[in-house]
């Protein structure tokens, strides 16, 4: 079993940053992918980003808009979103996923977070 803890969430007015952090412990042999995702209230999970053990990423370009990267530290078992000119439809709560897939559709993981609530208002 992996266990996922996300961090970094909070609240920020348009057109600030903000930056999410995802540890990952427990049985993280099998994990290749890690991604993050969001949902917004009434809204399905959509995925944003993510990030295979050799670097590669791939992005939601329709969420994403050159706005966000994905950054992986192996040797801590960690993954991170760093989101700038944040606008208000990017509120919505954040988990990060994992699984031996690289991919950011949200079928494709089992391992997932408890999530972070990023609120973008001014």
């Amino acid at each position: 079993e992996v266990k996922l803890v996300e961090s970094g969430g909070g609240s920020v007015q348009p057109g600030g940053s903000l930056r999410l952090s995802c540890e990952a412990s427990g049985d993280t042999r099998s994990v290749r992918g890690m991604a993050w995702f969001r949902q917004a209230p009434g809204k399905e999970r959509e995925g944003i980003a993510a990030i295979g053990s050799g670097g590669s990423t791939i992005y939601n370009s329709d969420v994403v808009k050159g706005r966000f990267t994905i950054s992986r530290d192996k040797a801590k078992n960690t993954a991170s979103l760093q989101m700038d000119s944040l606008k208000p439809e990017d509120t919505g709560m954040y988990y990060c996923a994992a699984g031996v897939a690289t991919s950011v559709r949200p079928e494709s993981y089992t391992n997932w977070g408890q999530g972070t609530q990023v609120t973008v208002s001014s």
